[in-house]
Order: structure tokens, then C-alpha cells, then sequence
């Protein structure tokens, strides 16, 4: 199963500050942990909303907004995609991040094409679509 963790901003993240040296540390011998344990799939942290923009659609139109955006407690800082065998391993996994007191991580499930079986009962659509990850893939080496 693989999983999204969310790292939520705060007003550090959305100023531009990096964490500081032990703290980058920390976290890099985390992620070591991860990789070497064959859970992390990918991981990074993200610039301040001031460098990102929104597209809403509506009314079949797009409109673009750029950042900053005011509401930090609903952003995102960074992120990982783990595999695990369970939400609970990844939980687990996850209780053990170096972050301080008040931080709340999200734990989302990823689907997986599989999971689209009852919407594609021909399999035309999945199978398309595991060729485009497999073309992704084959960049990433």
C-alpha cells in the first residue's frame, strides 16, 4: 500500500525559513531510516506559497491565483510517499518523525489502479494507465 504524508506549513515554511542544520539532520537520518527499510518512495519539502499559485475552474473557465495564500494551517510544507504493508505500518513509521510538539501529520492512502476496477470493468483504462507510470518510471532511472 503507499501512502501520501502531508507535512503541514507554518509560519516559518510560508516565511522561506529553512529548518536549521540539526534539524535537517534529523530529519535526513529519518529518511534514512525510510530508505533503507524500503519504505520511502519519494520525499521533499515544498517553497512558501508566495512562489505557487492556485487554478480554480468554474463555470467551465480557469482563473489563476498567485501566492501568498492566508491560510497556512491548510498548506503543505512538504511530503513523502511511503509503501507499507498497512496503515498501521505507516502510522507507526510515521509516529517515529523528528518533528516538534504541535505538528500534525496527514496519513493518506494512494489508490492504486486496481482500485478503479468497478469504474473500468474492461481494464482498458487501467492498463492505460499503468503504462503511462511505467513510462514515468522509466525516466526516473
Amino acid at each position: 500500500m503507499r501512502f501520501m504524508v502531508m507535512v503541514p506549513a507554518n509560519k516559518d515554511s510560508e516565511a522561506g525559513t529553512l529548518p536549521s542544520g540539526p534539524e535537517l539532520a534529523q530529519m535526513g537520518k529519518f529518511n534514512e531510516e525510510l530508505v533503507k527499510a524500503g519504505v520511502m518512495l519519494a520525499g521533499e519539502g515544498l517553497q512558501a506559497s508566495s512562489k505557487g499559485a492556485k487554478i480554480k475552474f468554474a463555470g467551465g473557465k480557469t482563473a489563476v491565483v498567485d501566492g501568498p495564500f492566508t491560510e497556512a494551517k491548510e498548506m503543505i510544507a512538504g511530503f513523502w510517499i511511503i509503501q507499507t504493508k498497512s496503515k498501521e505500518e505507516a502510522i507507526a513509521w510515521m509516529k517515529r518523525a523528528p518533528f516538534p510538539d504541535g505538528t500534525t501529520l496527514e496519513i493518506r492512502q494512494i489508490f492504486e489502479s486496481a482500485d478503479f476496477a468497478p469504474s473500468d470493468p474492461t481494464g482498458e483504462l487501467r492498463a492505460k494507465e499503468d503504462a503511462l507510470r511505467a513510462q514515468v518510471s522509466s525516466r526516473k532511472s
